[in-house]
């Protein structure tokens, strides 16, 4: 992996985590605020684009929306907190950058407009399916830390045996507090 990859994804993984320590810490009130101030920061940033004029202003526009729709999937994990928002966010940074890519390709003509094309397509394809890696990755280690959790609660639970009396059900209920069993 190249240093400029190897950064960017710190730097996800980083706002990731930042955005998971707010997560669900604010109101509804302040959510209806936020998101208004989103599309009030969409609505100057595209009219902004009014002063530039062909591909320029597109590539501006696209930038515009793409900043919105981010900003949008950023507030709505921030405020929910769930693993959805947070897969949403990421396929929304993907696709926003995927079309200002698309956009800066209509600067270019013939095999160069191709090629930038089908450059942009890969990028977002990887991203794509990074994403998908990582879900199935998360999922794997999930499964690995609930059978390494039965397997000590397992030998806690044999060893509360060995006991008897009050000490035996000591002993039982702190293996089940412990290693959440029922």
């Amino acid at each position: 992996m190249n240093k400029p990859t190897t950064v960017a994804l710190i730097a996800a993984a980083f706002s990731l985590c930042a955005g998971m320590a707010q997560a669900a810490n604010f109101s509804k009130s302040v959510y209806d605020g936020a998101k208004d101030d989103i599309k009030k920061t969409y609505k100057v940033d595209k009219d902004s684009c009014d002063k530039l004029s062909g591909n320029a202003k597109d590539i501006c526009v696209e930038e515009a929306k793409g900043r919105e729709k981010v900003a949008l999937a950023q507030l709505e994990y921030n405020y929910s907190g769930n693993a959805k928002d947070e897969a949403k966010l990421i396929e929304t940074r993907y696709e926003a950058r995927y079309d200002v890519a698309k956009e800066r390709c209509d600067d270019r003509s013939g095999e160069a407009k191709d090629i930038c094309q089908r450059e942009a397509k890969t990028t977002y394809e990887k991203a794509k399916a990074e994403l998908k890696m990582n879900k199935k990755v998360a999922a794997a280690v999930d499964d690995a830390e609930e059978t390494r959790v039965k397997a000590d609660y397992k030998l806690a639970s044999e060893k509360c045996n060995t006991l008897a009396g009050d000490a035996k059900d000591v002993c039982v209920n702190s293996a089940k507090a412990r290693y959440n069993q029922r």
